[in-house]
């Protein structure tokens, strides 16, 4: 397998193990490792699947939801410096969410997946056209009931969050989060790294493709009807609704409307290199700059949703590799062991990753265009091996 860039001396099993768990796969990849603030791997290989071009250590990919970790640590920073308390309700900095029963749902449940907003209410007809506008993406949350009583339990809020945690940042600094983002973290740090992508730098973009088959609409009734759930139950119509489609969402993911937008869930755009400065950077200082202070960090990392179930009835659905988060951050978990059991970070649909892991000082960026993770089925296969490999370095 051909790998370009390099490897700190050290690192050089890390190397062989990209190399190893990329063989197989038709699309190209990028890894990026630091260390103490410093890069220690810097590989990537393969090419994009149009055109014959090389995948580069400067080629860019839609990050899916690793843009999660990026929202939540805009909002981070701004706690912070006072400006937004994570135990205060919604209401104070977004007065219009009282609605429909909203009035007492804190900060903290937005970033935890516990607000009951886990999707856009049926009746809203957000769809993916309507995701791109900001004003009608937040006014239909603002308005919704949750699907389940705030707090009670936690389900992943796979494109709310955004809009959320964003109108947050918004109504606090008067900027959007892709703004906020690109003057407080992406610009200090020289990242490559953005929610909401400049025109001049779309060239750079790899497209993504694969993914699961599409269901047609009456074998997914017939699924959810088979797991014991109501086709037309407002949680489940919200939340299950719609049978997946990966070439459908390729294709808008792929398009320059949906790089130009904000979606802070699930539209950034980056490379490997600049997911893993970002991430070391909120663990240590990285050229000067620190983002997130020590306690901070604690405060990320802390567990929000150990102890709480799905929602009723999906609380009944088969769930091998449970989601586990702290504020606003992925934790370790089954599905995605990261480095220890003290990393936070975020994954990304089709099998990216970002994360930080304080006790060894590791931050690390992974990313691919093939979307090839099947996440309830546990790791990518081609995450374990580098994985294992810097585990061993870091046990060192």
């Amino acid at each position: 397998m051909d790998v370009g860039g390099t490897v700190a001396p050290g690192f050089e099993a890390v190397r062989r193990a990209f190399a190893d768990a990329q063989a197989g796969d038709p699309g190209g990849a990028q890894l990026c490792v630091y260390r103490d603030g410093e890069p220690v791997v810097d590989l990537w290989t393969g090419g994009h699947l149009e055109g014959g071009r090389p995948f580069t250590g400067e080629s860019l990919s839609v990050l899916m939801s690793c843009t999660k970790g990026m929202a939540a640590t805009v909002a981070h920073r701004l706690a912070q410096r006072g400006l937004i308390a994570f135990d205060a309700p919604v209401v104070r900095y977004w007065p219009a969410f009282a609605a429909a029963g909203k009035a007492d749902i804190p900060v903290s449940d937005l970033l935890a997946h516990r607000a009951g907003l886990a999707a856009f209410d049926p009746e809203s007809h957000i769809g993916p056209a309507e995701m791109l506008d900001w004003n009608a993406s937040t006014g239909a949350l603002a308005a919704m009931a949750p699907l389940w009583p705030p707090g009670t339990a936690f389900a992943y809020h796979a494109v709310t969050f955004g809009y959320l945690v964003g109108e947050v940042v918004r109504r606090v600094t008067g900027r959007s989060i892709g703004t906020v983002f690109a003057e407080e973290i992406a610009g200090p740090l020289g990242l490559d790294l953005w929610i909401g992508l400049p025109q001049a730098e779309e060239p750079r973009v790899a497209p993504q493709f694969g993914g699961a088959a599409a269901m047609t609409p009456d074998q997914h009734r017939a699924m959810l009807t088979g797991l014991g759930l109501d086709p037309d139950a407002r949680i489940v119509k919200a939340m299950l609704g719609a049978p997946a489609d990966a070439e459908a969402t390729n294709r808008f993911m792929n398009s320059r409307a949906a790089h130009a937008a904000e979606i802070p869930a699930g539209n950034g755009v980056g490379n490997a290199r600049s997911l893993a400065r970002m991430y070391a950077a909120t663990i240590g200082e990285v050229d000067g700059v620190r983002l997130l202070e020590p306690l901070g960090v604690d405060r990320a990392r802390t567990p929000q949703t150990d102890g709480l179930t799905g929602p009723a009835p999906l609380c009944r659905l088969p769930n091998e590799h449970p989601l586990r988060f702290g504020l606003g951050y992925e934790l370790h978990r089954t599905g995605s062991p990261m480095l220890s059991p003290g990393s936070f970070g975020h994954t990304g649909a089709g099998g990216r990753l970002g994360f930080a892991d304080p006790e060894s000082g590791i931050a690390v960026g992974y990313v691919c265009a093939n979307m090839a993770w099947d996440y309830p089925r546990g790791p990518d296969a081609r995450w374990t091996p580098w994985l294992d490999a810097l585990r061993r370095l870091a046990a060192a």
